[in-house]
């Protein structure tokens, strides 16, 4: 972590930019469904205010693709946020331009602005340096606290930056410094769970993690892949067949470098995709045509288990089934209940990606995790290892 955070800078009565991601999930009726996103980051927002400073909040909520659509404005954002600090927030009805401009212009050290979806200008995710220039006029210095986002290269997060001082929130630099950590001095063992549906979504991250990692549990649609690789039958399972080469290369890797690789070696089986399905429980080597694993089985779990006893860093990305239909979840709840044990007994643990987060909430046992990061694409491409833009782009200590 050698880059500036809000503890390293000066705020008293100046106006700061804080990007944060209150991209939350809203219902019908324009109501926050999961608040999660919008809580991480009060830490920063506290600190900020506590030491004098106005706040400009600056975000992106839903895939305007640069036009203004009512039903992605903030303004319920503002509204729930407002209830959530306690005293009434303003907000602005744009980011940039006249409306912008005099709010920040009339706020004062302790108050707080949102500004209007960045993403309603098709400025921002092209990273345009005008529309940079003009959020940056806004304020003083610039605080992103948008880890979500880091691994794009936006206006917002990476543009300001040639403009004014850009330091890490409290939110963002926790997630540096857990992922960080953990990719790049980790106590060992180190285990490392990928599951998910497809082998394509994380054939980075598993490259890397063989790079890093004493044992690999592979789980989930995936894991259909490279039992196919292996000549294993998957009847109807889902798979990515112009994928076995690179299975097999995986596999050859891992076992080149001494990483012991965790696959199912039992599977629950359905005769459809359907909650309700017809299933049983087979070996590996016994799935049918027209049967389609949906969860790993008792013996799977039991191995799993076992791999995760010791372990000092443990990092988890995607469920071991389609948790969503309960009677396809035990898998995915075994290794919730043995990540949350390596935790008790002081290994550090990662759970990163929407479906492992719904998951363990499933299970009632967040609370027993190390760190779950607020990063979807972003917890997966610094897995893998690559340079986030916002990360990058963030002032040097």
């Amino acid at each position: 972590m050698n880059k500036k955070t809000i503890e390293d800078i000066d705020v008293q009565g100046k106006k700061v930019f804080v990007r944060v991601d209150f991209n939350v999930p809203l219902d019908d009726q324009q109501h926050i469904t999961n608040d999660k996103r919008i809580r991480a980051t009060l830490p920063t927002i506290h600190y900020l205010v506590d030491h004098g400073a106005a706040v400009i909040l600056a975000s992106h909520l839903g895939r305007p693709k640069g036009q203004r659509k009512p039903e992605l404005s903030l303004k319920p954002v503002a509204a729930y946020f407002s209830q959530l600090w306690g005293t009434p927030i303003k907000f602005a009805e744009d980011c940039i331009g006249k409306p912008a401009q005099d709010a920040a212009a009339a706020l004062q050290p302790g108050e707080i602005l949102l500004l209007e979806n960045l993403r309603f200008h098709p400025e921002e995710e092209k990273n345009d340096p005008g529309f940079a220039k003009e959020l940056a006029a806004l304020a003083d210095v610039a605080v992103d606290d948008a880890f979500g986002c880091a691994h794009r290269g936006h206006a917002s997060n990476d543009g300001i930056t040639k403009y004014l001082e850009t330091v890490a929130g409290y939110l963002l630099e926790k997630e540096i410094k857990f992922i960080g950590a953990a990719l790049a001095a980790p106590e060992r063992p180190f285990v490392a769970i990928l599951g998910g549906a497809k082998v394509s979504d994380k054939i980075g991250v598993i490259a890397n993690m063989i790079d890093k990692v004493d044992t690999i549990i592979i789980g989930g649609g995936m894991a259909h892949t490279f039992d196919a690789a292996k000549g294993l039958p998957i009847g109807d399972s889902l798979c990515e067949p112009d994928k076995y080469d690179l299975a097999r290369e995986l596999l050859a890797k891992a076992e080149k470098k001494g990483v012991r690789v965790v696959l199912p070696v039992d599977v629950v089986v359905a005769d459809q995709f359907a909650a309700d399905a017809n299933r049983k429980v087979v070996d590996v080597d016994q799935v049918e045509p027209g049967w389609q694993a949906l969860d790993s089985g008792p013996k799977t779990s039991a191995l799993y288990t076992d791999a995760l006893q010791g372990a000092r860093t443990v990092i988890w990305n995607g469920p071991m089934g389609v948790f969503e239909f309960d009677a396809f979840a035990k898998g995915t709840e075994a290794v919730a209940a043995a990540v949350a044990k390596a935790t008790e007994e002081g290994a550090v643990s990662i759970v990163g990606g929407g479906d492992s987060i719904a998951a363990l909430k499933k299970t009632g046992l967040s609370a027993k995790i190390s760190h779950i990061s607020t990063g979807g694409g972003a917890t997966l491409e610094f897995l893998e290892g690559k340079v986030l833009p916002g990360i990058a782009a963030l002032a040097d200590k």
